[in-house]
């Protein structure tokens, strides 16, 4: 007995077209909306599918996971630490809409991660937002290829020779300092002095004269529209918009589009970056005809202008050019000014490294550190610094997707959901991972008992860090200048410009509390930044006396 298949009906073009053109809006959306959820489901289930499936903290929140405690916490890398004597240096943590991220809390897993960054894991949409909003196509953003070519084009202008040539640039801003608050204590009987505004200005004018042969001026009084919008992210907190978007963005990326404060305020940064770094480019283009016939140019400006020569071996567009200048200045700013009102917080509290720091430098009365001083011969200013980046690291995390799978290997191993114990994990595409730098630099489990404490004295141990903080890459066994191949390139120009600063003001200035009763915490600028507990502006007043 033959089976007669049904006719299928006969749908015209015609027909076809008479259904569309009656469907609403509302219809295409609802479409619209349920296949993007569809695709969304399909691409979660197969990760849950090809993934090591593994413990982590239960779900609080149905909508926001734990997203929203760890974006409102003043220090979430304790929080990711708690997690980890839980269930591992591999766990998962719920976020929003059912999603999660990946933690690596490993030492061995974090490496992995950091060697694959600009092939293996991207930066998610949500966070490629801000970042392209604040400094265009720059190295930070770029990946492979291209990544690689304007990291190459720039790398000169931070060889050591090069930095060594403008060390005394670093000086120079600091002896402003030194001018400005004689005159200030002189001149008025309270010797508090608000010095985080100055450690910005510092870092403004030195990356200006120092990358771009310009002096924006600010330690002189000067007013600049960088520096104005930079300060108001320290006086302005993120609004509901701003925080739903951060806490959404992984699952609806477009809500970061939506206006919120601290949108308008990237978007006012960026023009006024976008300015300054026209400036710099039409000013040394002048300057370039006056070069002689072979004379060149080592400069982060100079290096940048050639980049544009056409036939240039590493060529970079003027796009491109003017991304780096405003990253340039942006990094140059916001990172080296907090870890400078770090220092001089600690410092304040730690009467006694502030001492000795100070005997090492006694040596120094007529004269300033060399440049390879600063860089091999005082280990207590050295350990003061990296203590210093340590506890305080600028960034606090690195958020990946996986643009791959990928495959794991552990330095420890994990109990997985199934209580099955394994030494490396399973990371299917399209997965969020981090690695919080704050957890790996304060961590117990690699720094033992005190690492919360300032204790430069640990970098001096003759038999050197806790045998765990030695797995750690990076800089000096810390995560503060990233690794792998997006390691920071400003490393030695930060480093530098950090110890020629702090030396100049500590053989100056002796710094304390305001008042005996008077803590710190962590505020949010642009970037998390120290302040006295109570004050309503993200400022750090100290009792600043003339030595």
């Amino acid at each position: 007995m033959s089976v007669i298949p049904k006719q299928l009906p006969d749908i015209s073009l015609a027909a076809l077209r008479d259904v569309v053109s009656n469907l609403r809006v509302l219809d295409v959306a609802a479409i619209t909306f349920s296949v993007w959820i569809l695709l969304k489901v399909a691409r979660t289930a197969r990760r849950r599918f090809v993934a090591t499936k593994l413990r982590g903290p239960p779900r609080t929140n149905l909508l926001l996971g734990e997203g929203y405690m760890i974006n409102e916490s003043n220090d979430p890398g304790s929080l990711y630490e708690a997690w980890e004597k839980a269930y591992g240096g591999v766990y998962s943590v719920p976020s929003t809409l059912g999603m999660s991220q990946i933690l690596l809390c490993d030492a061995k897993a974090v490496q992995h991660f950091y060697k694959y960054e600009t092939s293996r894991y991207e930066r998610p949409e949500v966070g490629n937002f801000l970042v392209h909003a604040l400094v265009g196509k720059s190295v930070i953003t770029e990946v492979k290829e291209s990544h690689s070519r304007q990291r190459k084009v720039m790398a000169p202008a931070f060889s050591n020779a090069a930095i060594r040539n403008i060390s005394s640039t670093f000086y120079d801003s600091a002896y402003k300092v030194v001018d400005a608050w004689s005159s200030i204590l002189e001149s008025s009987g309270d010797n508090v002095i608000e010095v985080q505004g100055w450690m910005n200005r510092v870092s403004l004018d030195s990356i200006g004269i120092a990358g771009f042969s310009h002096d924006f001026g600010t330690l002189e009084g000067k007013h600049s529209d960088v520096a104005e919008v930079f300060g108001k992210f320290s006086s302005t907190p993120p609004s509901f918009v701003f925080k739903l978007g951060l806490t959404l963005g992984l699952f609806f990326p477009s809500l970061m589009k939506l206006p919120s404060n601290w949108i308008q305020l990237t978007r006012e940064l960026s023009k006024a970056l976008s300015g300054a770094a026209k400036d710099f480019m039409e000013r040394m283009q002048q300057e370039k005809l006056g070069l002689t016939p072979g004379q060149e140019d080592k400069s982060v400006i100079g290096l940048l202008i050639k980049s544009q020569s056409p036939g240039a071996e590493l060529y970079m567009s003027e796009e491109e050019v003017l991304s780096q200048i405003k990253l340039l200045l942006v990094a140059g700013y916001e990172t080296t000014s907090i870890s400078l009102s770090w220092a001089l917080a600690e410092l304040s509290q730690h009467k006694d490294v502030q001492n000795n720091l100070r005997d090492e430098l006694s040596q120094f009365t007529n004269k300033d550190p060399t440049y390879e001083q600063l860089t091999h011969g005082l280990p207590y200013l050295d350990a003061v610094i990296l203590e210093t980046l340590r506890l305080h690291g600028p960034v606090p995390e690195t958020a990946r997707v996986a643009m791959e799978d990928d495959v794991i290997t552990l330095s420890d191993p994990i109990k997985d959901a199934s209580g099955n114990f394994v030494d490396r994990i399973v990371i299917p595409k399209g997965t969020q991972v981090t690695v919080s730098i704050l957890y790996m630099n304060r961590a117990e489990k690699f720094w033992g008992p005190d690492a919360k404490v300032f204790n430069p004295d640990r970098w001096l141990n003759p038999e050197g860090l806790k045998m765990r903080a030695r797995e750690i890459q990076g800089h000096k066994h810390l995560l503060t200048f990233i690794d792998g191949p997006r390691t920071c390139l400003g490393k030695s120009f930060a480093l530098a410009e950090l110890k020629a600063v702090l030396s100049t003001l500590v053989r100056n200035f002796e710094f304390d509390m305001r008042d005996a009763k008077a803590q710190i915490e962590v505020a949010m600028g642009l970037l998390p930044r120290p302040r006295v507990v109570g004050e309503g502006k993200v400022d750090l007043p100290l009792r600043v006396t003339r030595l």
